[in-house]
């Protein structure tokens, strides 16, 4: 059966799933250009950055252009911001600026989770309504062909596998996602504190807990 066909059989109920599909296709092509790791992380930023502190070739220009840069970029101006101040000022400054920028790579990804957990259920809803409608309908004249029947059957299940087929992959990418961004939080954690020990080489006050500048990581699904 062609697939136009079962679209139609699924009935009414198809329209909200094949609208999640559209929406979580969108959101997984997306993510991925998003969260390319050359556009969180550029190769070498760091240890320019780095050099730049060491020289003392800190132009507002360059820190504002570092801010827009990508994720990675961000954090560091943020840093940079804050040089004169105490050691553990500049980290809570670090710490601080990760959380948004954490919370901006994270952008859709509760859109994508919440769709691997409605389009279940979604299908599901199609199917009871396809079947009640095939309930009254025999009813109101009888069982009649018992092939018709279990055709009527099928086509009502097409709803859960639709929603089935809509759910997995979305399920998956957001959780490649999530994983993806917790590597760049810790990488992007050892650049900050690299950063750090060039701007203030002394050892802070307080020692800094494991996970580096503690940059919250994503919430788990």
């Amino acid at each position: 059966m062609r697939v136009f066909e079962l679209v139609v059989a699924g009935g009414w109920p198809m329209i909200p799933l094949l609208l999640l599909t559209a929406v979580a296709l969108a959101i997984i092509i997306e993510r991925f250009w998003s969260l390319q790791r050359k556009r969180v992380l550029p190769p070498g930023l760091g240890d320019e950055v780095r050099a730049w502190a060491q020289r003392g070739q800190l132009q507002p220009a360059h820190i504002d252009s570092l801010r827009c840069n990508s994720p990675l970029g961000a954090l560091l101006a943020a840093a940079l911001d804050v040089r004169p101040r105490p050691r553990d000022e500049i980290r809570e400054r670090i710490e601080d600026v990760g959380r948004h920028e954490v919370h901006r790579m994270e952008r859709f990804l509760n859109t994508l989770g919440t769709i691997a957990a409605a389009g279940p259920l979604l299908g599901l809803f199609g199917t009871v309504v396809g079947m009640i409608q095939m309930f009254l309908a025999i009813g109101e004249g009888g069982i009649g062909d018992v092939n018709a029947l279990a055709s009527g059957i099928g086509k009502a299940l097409v709803c859960t596998a639709t929603g089935m087929i809509v759910a997995i992959p979305a399920l998956m990418f957001h959780r490649y996602f999530r994983g993806r961004i917790a590597g760049y939080i810790v990488d992007m954690e050892h650049e900050a504190i690299r950063l750090l020990d060039t701007i203030d080489p002394r050892p802070g006050v307080a020692p800094v807990a494991s996970g580096g500048s503690g940059i919250v990581p994503p919430t788990a699904a």
